[in-house]
């Protein structure tokens, strides 16, 4: 492998040999217990945080260099055993820090406030802020302990599903036309996309039918982990499950209100996709085992890697100058490892550390789907190089909630680009078809999914039971409702929500649909309005998390709290219908 396509781990330790010894040195240097019981006194409390920094980034470091090095050859047990050695002193950090939160939670209202109001404490304001608005949920000290202690058990029904999910599903091996398939979800996934139809009915069929036979225990899992969640709503004084999960994120509870009804109310543009696709593909009936098959076939982007980056800097353009040379800078000075190459991670990440650059991880080949996974992993990569550079350590980290945003920005100024300058019409049709297939999938089907979610909860906390049936039968209500008259949505797919994992990290799904509607909104901003647009972006993008993730949407044009960007989003789905239609 040229070492051209190699990222430059040597940048965070020249060695295994330099990692072990600042890791032994950080491992002497985790007591904390000066501080406890202090953190009413602002000099004390500055002088804790400060101390949790200094090590938190030797230990982010530590964190990052051990997961490169496994990642770049999963079968090397040296660094499996860095791995294991980051995670365990993780532990301990953890463990010996655990005391800040609650101490500072426990204190009064106004000295709160007075460390807000505090010049010295200012890089702490946002996390004071957030510590204040949790105190009407905090409980007594024995209380709060209890829950604690309840965690790791509470835990347990992700853990069951999971195992059930990859070791205990019965999948079986189709025979098809004198083939054995063995089955399982990659395989499923490549089938379900396939041109053979009756390969898909029999996969789709099977498929379903592991889930079917473990329903029983697959319902009572989710069920146990839906009154999980409600009981730690009621135990903290939250409304709902729902609500506690906004406040987490620091999110209005408009914003998921606002999804809910937007969507509903741009189904019927979804329903003419899928009428649409349903007559491309030249089918009587179409089950939901049609719906992943691609309309354009046989168009495809097959670039090398440096013509492909070359197109993603191209598409990049109207994101001016700087950009421009952050994306060379990133190529040229090694923030990326290419290629597949025996025992590498599969997949493709953007991991970022505060002390360094970020570094991406990639295993390009020549499709056009590898072509986006540059512009998406480098915008997250940039992302976090803006916030780390302008933003101190305690609020670099933008939340989960805006975490998908510049990623899918830079997705959909690519797409833009191509299609403002193919001259292929076939190539055209098949990047207007990308883009209606990941608006379908990351928003409609991302917001069906927390309707779902809504469902359960809901539910419970009304004090009825969840059953396998009143599971099943809300889902085929909602995939009846969502994908239309043009799909027949009977039989084994009113199953689908047994097998979707992001179910035990509850209301986590919308952040995928509210993720491309911003992304969406500010990538027409930029290519409408030009510089000024651009600039607010970039105040977005350095803005890391150092206020709640709606208001920081909102320096780079994008307000949550109205509909607007949502009904936005649905003219952009529209529009490319109406062009895909019309070619």
């Amino acid at each position: 492998m040229d070492k051209k396509y190699t990222w430059a781990t040597e940048e965070i330790y020249p060695s295994s040999e330099q990692w072990n010894k600042e890791f032994n040195s950080l491992s002497e240097r985790l007591d904390f217990s000066e501080y406890k019981g202090k953190l009413g006194n602002a000099d004390d409390f500055y002088n804790c945080m400060k101390a949790q920094e200094k090590l938190g980034r030797v230990m982010d470091k530590l964190s990052v260099y051990a997961m490169m090095k496994h990642d770049e050859d999963t079968r090397n047990a040296e660094y499996d055993a860095l791995t294991s050695k980051i995670t365990a002193l993780g532990a301990k950090f953890g463990e010996n820090t655990a005391f800040v939160l609650p101490e500072l939670t426990a204190l009064d209202e106004s000295v709160l406030i007075s460390y807000i109001q505090n010049p010295k404490l200012k890089e702490y304001d946002y996390f004071i802020k957030e510590i204040l608005k949790e105190k009407a949920h905090v409980l007594s000290e024995n209380e709060e302990r209890l829950l604690s202690m309840s965690a790791e058990t509470m835990s347990s029904f992700r853990d069951i599903f999971t195992k059930i999910d990859n070791a205990d599903l019965p999948l079986k091996t189709i025979t098809h036309k004198g083939q054995k398939i063995p089955l399982s979800h990659g395989t499923y996934s490549v089938i379900l996309h396939g041109e053979d139809r009756a390969l898909r009915k029999k996969a789709f069929n099977e498929y379903y039918n592991a889930y079917i036979s473990l329903i029983n225990v697959i319902s009572s899992t989710y069920y146990g982990n839906v009154k999980k969640g409600v009981f730690y709503a009621k135990a903290k004084k939250y409304d709902s499950a729902l609500d506690r999960a906004l406040m987490g994120e620091d999110v209005p509870r408009s914003v998921y209100d606002n999804l809910i009804t937007t969507v509903s109310d741009a189904l019927p543009d979804l329903h003419e996709y899928m009428a649409e696709k349903k007559r491309l593909l030249g089918l009587n009936k179409m089950y939901m085992y049609d719906v992943y098959v691609p309309v354009v076939e046989g168009a495809e982007l097959k670039l090398e890697y440096e013509d492909a980056y070359d197109l993603v800097i191209k598409g990049l353009e109207p994101l001016g100058e700087e950009y421009k040379e952050l994306l060379k800078k990133a190529r040229d000075e090694r923030w990326i490892d290419v290629y597949e190459s025996e025992g590498k991670r599969s997949g493709a990440y953007s991991v970022a550390v505060y002390d360094t650059h970020p570094f991406v991880l990639l295993n390009y080949q020549k499709t056009t789907h590898d072509v986006f996974t540059i512009a998406h992993e480098m915008g997250h990569s940039i992302h976090s190089y803006f916030s780390n550079r302008s933003q101190c350590y305690a609020k670099a980290d933008y939340r989960i909630f805006v975490a998908e945003v510049a990623s899918t920005v830079n997705e959909v100024l690519l797409i833009r680009h191509l299609l403002n300058t193919e001259k292929d019409v076939k190539l055209k049709k098949y990047l207007l078809s990308y883009l209606l297939e990941m608006i379908r999938t990351t928003l409609f089907r991302q917001t069906q999914f927390a309707e779902f979610e809504q469902f359960a909860h809901q539910t419970v906390e009304s004090g009825e039971p969840l059953t396998k049936e009143n599971l099943s039968e809300e889902y085929l209500r909602l995939n009846k409702k969502y994908y239309g008259k043009a799909v027949v949505s009977e039989g084994n797919i009113k199953y689908e929500w047994a097998r979707i994992p992001h179910f035990y990290r509850a209301f986590y799904v919308y952040k995928y649909s509210t993720g491309i509607i911003s992304a969406l909104a500010i990538a027409d901003r930029i290519l409408n309005e030009g510089q000024s647009a651009v600039d607010d972006y970039f105040k977005f993008l350095s803005s890391g998390g150092s206020d709640s993730p709606v208001e920081l949407l909102k320096i780079a044009g994008v307000d949550l709290t109205d509909k607007k960007p949502f009904i936005s989003a649905f003219k952009v789905f529209k529009d490319t219908l109406e062009e895909f239609k019309s070619l």
